[in-house]
């Protein structure tokens, strides 16, 4: 029986050894590697060659996400499934555009993980039924680049004077953008704007 070969991509430790423990309890699942941060995905797939991926999304380095659309593009036949305590429909959305092939919650029953990965590793794609569903239906976001961009320097607390000179804009020209935001996004004032943003994943 061919194995298949996965790389486990996972910041918690005690998570990390659990997971690596829970799959290779199957005897036709391998762990060949297992790493901490975000960035550690590609160079470490590039080397073991992992049939598999099984990556968290809020990762230190780089996000999950953004790791899986690398590292389709440097080894396409290694595929990726998402394995995420973070269900908002735009980040099924975003895993989805990336290449993911697979998008399962950590509160899934144990079996699924393993059933999850030989699906993948066979070609097909595993998203959990409802957050499909739900990132079919979610609105798309209201906001331009700009703004998104100006929303998501405020949610970090930067202040307006702060935000012009990240954008090279005026301080009169942000505050414009603030209060558009808040108008777009029917929200009682900024900090409602960048909660609602957030639900909604149009701001990271």
């Amino acid at each position: 029986m061919l194995s298949v070969k996965i790389l486990l991509a996972e910041d918690v430790h005690m998570v990390r050894g659990a997971l690596v423990a829970l799959l290779e309890l199957e005897p036709d699942l391998q762990v060949v590697a297992s790493v901490d941060r975000g960035d550690l995905i590609v160079e470490t797939a590039l080397r073991t060659r992992p049939d598999v991926a099984v990556v968290d999304i809020d990762l230190p380095g780089t996000d999950g996400i953004t790791a899986a659309a690398e590292l389709h593009e440097r080894l396409p036949a290694c595929r990726v499934l998402i394995l995420t305590s973070l269900g908002r429909p735009g980040m099924v959305r975003r895993a989805l555009s990336a290449h993911v092939c697979g998008f399962l919650l950590k509160d899934a029953p144990p079996y699924r993980l393993a059933h999850s990965v030989r699906a993948v590793a066979a070609g097909k794609r595993v998203v959990d039924p409802q957050l499909a569903l739900s990132a079919w239906e979610a609105a798309e976001s209201p906001l331009s680049p700009r703004e998104a961009e100006v929303l998501r320097l405020a949610s970090r607390g930067a202040d307006a004077a702060e935000i012009a000179d990240a954008l090279y804009l005026t301080k009169g020209t942000v505050r414009n953008y603030l209060t558009a935001i808040v108008a777009k996004l029917n929200a009682r004032n900024r900090i409602d704007a960048i909660r609602i943003a957030r639900e909604a994943d149009w701001i990271p």
